[in-house]
């Protein structure tokens, strides 16, 4: 089947159903497409290259897979198709009024800047990709930037498909571009001098090595660039300062979306008062990746009194699967469907305290009603089989569009076993997405 799948695509064919080959690609393609010594290279362009590359390979060695997945052109598509009425549905100002009801009070600052690196978090169900979670500070993309282009070509038909890993727009470039509009949006023509990286205790976060990567894009373009903890900054003087030195620019990673704790007291002044553009910061939380607002996007009636267009709302009803809040009111209800849901904290992140409805215990639950959660609809991931130690393995994945402005500009898959994404499994971590070609474009 492969040769003949490589031969069609040689002579430019399409594919009359991608979906299904691809999953068949998933099941079948077992082979090594992650070539290492092209990851150290890769990793060596940027110094301190090899550090980099020890840093991953000695304590992150589930940072990557060895594998890709394939996934066919309509499932892309629809992503994409879904995700625009996402935007569309919160760019409505009643959609706004309504998700800022809840939101903390450092949401209603409207900074110009609109937030950089926004993950939308896809399941692939039976009836195609399905919207599980919006993030607002999504991790990995330049990490994914340099794994897609240590990919070797392991038989014909994945030959085929490598010169279409990154859409053949260089990432890096893209990725800067990004910050320099939002930094545009806010200060026009004046110069970026300096950006700082920002998450609590930096050194010791797992994605240190994307960091140290975005440090060096920075200086790249001859900005200078600063990776520290936030109780490192200061406000004074109007100014935001790292160690006596001003901050134009902070790419805000902090899991403290509302910065709200007490470590994030400087941040949080120089972000109201405009001292500092910080992005992605706390209104594009609270209008993107509240889990509450997932409520909202697959609520009929809410969309309808929203002004919400017909063909809008059928996306957005089809394309996420129904959410619910978690009450005391309605507990009796949810426990006996808990099998058929997943719950979610509202303010989560990275899938902590989550929990699949079928693994949930009565105790458990008690305190799910305690907090503030909510119920989504469970649509479990696909999978992709991979050779661990030369044994086949089936992984879960998820697959996350980064998107700025509305423009989906990188997808990646992330590959695991257990109930959530980890980074812990072998064969497993993040792998490049191979597009595979369809005869026509639209529905499955």
């Amino acid at each position: 089947m492969l040769g003949t799948v490589a031969e069609a695509l040689r002579r430019g064919a399409v594919i009359p159903d991608c979906t299904q080959l691809a999953e068949e690609l998933n099941r079948v393609c077992q082979c090594v497409l992650l070539d290492r010594e092209a990851l150290r290279q890769e990793l060596a362009r940027t110094q301190p290259g090899a550090d980099l590359y020890e840093l991953i390979r000695d304590g992150r060695p589930t940072l990557f897979s060895d594998s890709a997945v394939f996934v066919g052109e309509h499932e892309i598509s629809r992503m994409a198709e879904i995700i625009a009425a996402v935007e569309e549905a919160v760019a409505l100002p009643a959609y706004q009024d309504r998700v800022l009801r809840y939101a903390p009070d450092t949401a209603r600052h409207v900074p110009r800047a609109r937030g950089v690196f926004l993950g939308y978090d896809f399941h692939l169900g039976a009836s195609g990709p399905q919207l599980i979670e919006v993030n607002t500070n999504a991790g990995g993309g330049l990490l994914n930037a340099v794994l897609g282009r240590a990919q070797r070509a392991c038989c014909e038909t994945v030959a085929a498909m490598l010169p279409g890993l990154a859409g053949g727009t260089p990432l890096e470039p893209l990725f800067f571009d990004m910050f320099l509009s939002e930094w545009r949006l806010e200060r026009g023509d004046a110069i970026l001098r300096r950006v700082a990286i920002v998450d609590e205790h930096p050194r010791e976060q797992y994605l240190l090595p994307e960091f140290v990567l975005f440090e060096r894009l920075f200086e790249r373009y001859g900005v200078d660039a600063v990776l520290c903890d936030p109780e490192e900054l200061a406000f004074t003087g109007g100014e935001l300062t790292h160690e006596g030195r001003r901050i134009d620019l902070v790419y805000n990673r902090l899991t403290d979306f509302a910065l709200t704790r007490p470590f994030s007291a400087a941040l949080r002044q120089a972000y109201l008062a405009g001292a500092a553009v910080v992005t992605p910061h706390a209104r594009a939380h609270a209008l993107y990746a509240d889990k509450r607002n997932l409520a909202v996007l697959t609520d009929p009636a809410a969309l309808e009194a929203m002004g919400t267009a017909a063909a809008t709302r059928e996306v957005l009803l089809s394309g996420i699967p129904r959410v619910e809040r978690v009450t005391p009111e309605r507990a009796d209800d949810i426990w006996q469907r808990r099998r058929r849901l997943f719950f979610k904290p509202a303010a989560g992140y990275g899938s902590r305290a989550a929990y699949r409805g079928d693994k949930l215990t009565r105790r458990v639950f008690d305190e799910i009603l305690r907090g503030e959660y909510v119920a989504q609809a469970l649509v479990g991931p696909s999978e992709r089989r991979v050779a661990v130690d030369g044994t086949p393995v089936d992984l879960k994945l998820d697959l996350r569009n980064y998107v700025y402005a509305g423009e989906v500009q990188l997808i990646t898959a992330r590959l695991y076993q257990g109930q959530t994404t980890n980074f812990r499994t072998p064969g497993g971590g993040f792998a490049p997405v191979l597009t595979v070609p369809c005869a026509a474009r639209g529905g499955r």
